[in-house]
């Protein structure tokens, strides 16, 4: 999941919330939308490899 930032910036976050925060986790922030989606492909090849 992909948010906007005030900044400008995006922010991916997990879809799963961490069970010690009650907060999705955050990974990773990227200056583009299209780095953010990059980044977000590259974490589900590898959650299936």
């Amino acid at each position: 999941m992909i948010r906007k930032l005030k900044d400008g910036r995006y922010r991916l976050y997990s879809r799963k919330k961490n069970p010690k925060t009650g907060k999705p986790r955050n990974l990773g922030t990227f200056k583009t939308r299209q780095a953010a989606e990059k980044h977000e492909r590259e974490v589900q090849y590898f959650k299936r490899h």
